[in-house]
């Protein structure tokens, strides 16, 4: 949880070259992070020095002011190197947004100069059983002149080293609403209990809330949001499908790092003098070649729903403005998703036996591609792309779409 001050980023340039920095320094220590399914403290550190929590902060509040064209860049570049460190910061921008939708002056006042100062929000929302994943049991209750907060919440992350969580409740009415409390209120638990084969360094575990006293003015109408018509949904899954390009871009880097440093040709191609190197063999270049292009393919796409989303702003002006942003943003994550788990999966096939070595670490970029594209599933998001191309059928309004 970091206090320390954080640059203001001037621009879209500003931020990139943020990211690229960022990425340098850790992709390094990826592989090592995934094994260890530690913490990434030292990391997260530097996160939150170098500006890039503040990019969507409007200007008005301390920050950058940009939009999901820049944000969607941030993280795949992030990503690329670690996703894990893609992800983990993915909750506090939708925090910054449904603040900016319809946060009071005094929750902006409160959290945003913390943001900009180098501090992340992490939403904790998700909980484990109920019939379904939105029922919720955690609980905002009176308590004199405050609120109290009661629950467990799972796949939290990035709250450990949070400095303020926005945790999902139903209050007395069944109205669903975010508690904004400081991430070391007393009652707030966070353990590291997250067995996932994948994004191992997210270390998304429990979060427990026992009597977790908030301030009546820290509660957000978080239902009000899915009254008209919204883009919150969109914005947050453009980010995950940031993190799945990244992924992808991951994968086929390391791969061609390293057929063109370890691998041997096949002993046929070898033979038949049409490969003397691993990187000339026919096969091996006819498969990079359909697997860059499908990556490339899952990057502009990424970029292409960024930049309609950067044109339809925060809020939609109708039903069917917010249909078209989400649908876009559909079609990238269902598609980034497909291609993160493809080349994850294929560069094995192209790296050989002694691509399996777990020394080489290239099995973490399977893992966490399978891991992290089950977030939501991908059949749904096509189901809703078909029923707007056939029928103008809109998606429904909620938050994964």
């Amino acid at each position: 949880m970091s206090t320390d001050t954080a640059p203001r980023l001037a621009g879209h340039a500003e931020a990139v070259a943020a990211a690229e920095a960022f990425a340098a320094l850790v992709r390094p220590g990826a592989a090592d992070r995934d094994r260890a399914g530690a913490v990434p403290r030292t990391e997260l550190a530097a996160f939150d020095r170098s500006g890039l929590p503040g990019i969507t902060v409007p200007t008005a509040d301390g920050g950058a002011g940009l939009g999901p064209g820049t944000l969607a860049e941030v993280i795949r570049i992030i990503a690329a190197a670690d996703p894990a460190l893609g992800q983990i910061p993915q909750g506090h921008f939708l925090a910054i947004d449904i603040l900016r939708r319809i946060g009071t002056p005094t929750q902006r006042d409160r959290i945003l100069p913390a943001v900009t100062g180098g501090g992340r929000i992490s939403p904790v929302l998700a909980e484990r059983g109920g019939t379904h994943a939105l029922d919720l049991k955690t609980r905002l209750v009176p308590d004199d002149t405050h609120w109290r907060l009661d629950g467990v919440k799972y796949y939290c992350t990035g709250a450990i080293t949070a400095r303020w969580l926005a945790a999902s409740a139903l209050n007395p009415d069944g109205q669903l609403v975010l508690a904004l409390i400081e991430r070391d209120s007393p009652g707030v638990s966070i353990d590291e209990d997250w067995p996932a084969m994948g994004q191992r360094a997210t270390v998304s575990g429990t979060t427990t809330l026992d009597g977790v006293r908030v301030d009546s003015q820290m509660v957000v109408p978080y239902w009000k949001v899915f009254e008209e018509p919204q883009l919150l949904g969109a914005r947050t899954q453009l980010v995950h499908a940031a993190i799945e390009a990244g992924i992808a871009e991951g994968a086929l880097a390391d791969a061609a790092e390293f057929v063109r440093t370890r691998s041997r040709p096949f002993f046929e191609a070898y033979r038949t003098n049409q490969a003397p190197t691993a990187t000339d063999d026919p096969y091996i270049r006819f498969r990079f070649g359909q697997l860059a292009t499908r990556t490339r393919a899952a990057v502009q796409l990424l970029r292409w729903a960024a930049g309609e989303l950067d044109e339809l702003g925060l809020l939609p002006a109708g039903p069917d403005t917010a249909a078209h942003g989400s649908i876009a943003v559909a079609q990238a994550k269902a598609f980034a998703s497909e291609v993160a788990v493809e080349v994850a999966s294929a560069l094995f096939a192209l790296t050989g036996t002694s691509g399996t070595d777990r020394r080489h670490g290239l099995d973490r970029h399977w893992r966490n591609a399978r891991t992290h594209s089950v977030h939501d599933p991908v059949d749904w998001k096509y189901h809703h792309i078909g029923a707007w191309e056939l029928g103008g059928v809109r998606p429904p309004n909620h938050g994964q779409i």
